[in-house]
């Protein structure tokens, strides 16, 4: 067995059809878990479990929207079903609007229909498959881990994405409150907080278009000024190295790791 000894784990990753996600199927799967892909988007999703087992993986599709309790119970089912239970649940799935508090302009101002979306998908899919999780663990009484994908934006708060913000400062407050619930059942609950990552598809022209006008900037500026953060390694994070954090939180060679957010971020900060 490899030193993380993630053999036959079964392990679902909410959003583990792109960004973030999709590095953490590819890791969890080249360890030998057993990898959930679960998303909402089917023909992405359904493609990487394919490449996933072309290349030696165990892996399976479940489409799922986070923010509906009967699609997520179903994912749960579908896993139990094909795997025998959970071992880990990455709490991953999570959408990101920029939007400003007040828009004199009124082009990109925050509504109640962009908040109660963010809120959805980032809280209340935290929420959703967790506890249908940690039933499926306490259950089958294997203990297991849950890791919550916050942002460093949660603690830092981020221009044109205050609501974003605050849906990961949630995943803080989520990791700590259920790590004290959760532990007397041998189930581990801890957090990542990614800063700036490589660029990817989920970095659109639409989604930089919106960030630079919230920040009152163009699209030139945004991208020479994101290029110029000071992060004390010199470079932005690789999606791999976050996976390889979440493989080795969700190993038992994190065994006695629990109710913290671990920062990935090069070592970023205000100052």
């Amino acid at each position: 067995m490899s030193w993380l000894q993630l053999e036959g784990k079964a392990a679902i990753v909410t959003g583990g059809a792109l960004g973030i996600g999709r590095a953490c199927c590819e890791a969890l799967a080249s360890h030998g878990a057993r990898t959930v892909v679960a998303d909402v988007d089917e023909k992405a999703g359904a493609e990487l479990a394919d490449e996933l087992k072309a290349h030696g993986g165990q892996a399976l599709f479940v489409k799922v929207d986070v923010t509906r309790r009967d699609s997520v119970e179903a994912m749960v089912s579908q896993t139990v079903k094909a795997c025998g239970g959970v071992d880990i649940l990455v709490n991953n799935a999570g959408i990101l609007i920029p939007r400003l508090i007040v828009d004199p302009a009124g082009r990109e101002e925050l509504t109640e229909a962009i908040f109660d979306r963010m809120m959805a998908v980032n809280v209340k899919g935290f929420f959703l498959c967790a506890q249908a999780v940690a039933r499926e663990m306490i259950r089958g009484r294997r203990g297991g881990v849950i890791v919550n994908m916050s942002s460093e934006s949660g603690l830092e708060g981020s221009e044109g994405q205050s609501v974003y913000a605050a849906t990961k400062a949630a995943g803080y407050s989520v990791t700590r409150s259920w790590a004290k619930e959760l532990g007397r059942h041998g189930i581990r609950v801890v957090g990542l907080a990614p800063g700036i990552l490589e660029a990817t598809a989920l970095r659109s022209p639409e989604y930089e278009r919106a960030v630079a006008y919230t920040r009152g900037l163009t699209v030139e500026q945004f991208r020479a000024k994101y290029e110029q953060v000071s992060i004390p390694l010199g470079r932005p994070g690789r999606l791999r190295e976050v996976a390889d954090a979440v493989c080795f939180l969700a190993s038992d060679r994190a065994s006695y790791v629990h109710g913290t957010v671990l920062n990935v971020s090069g070592g970023k900060s205000r100052g």
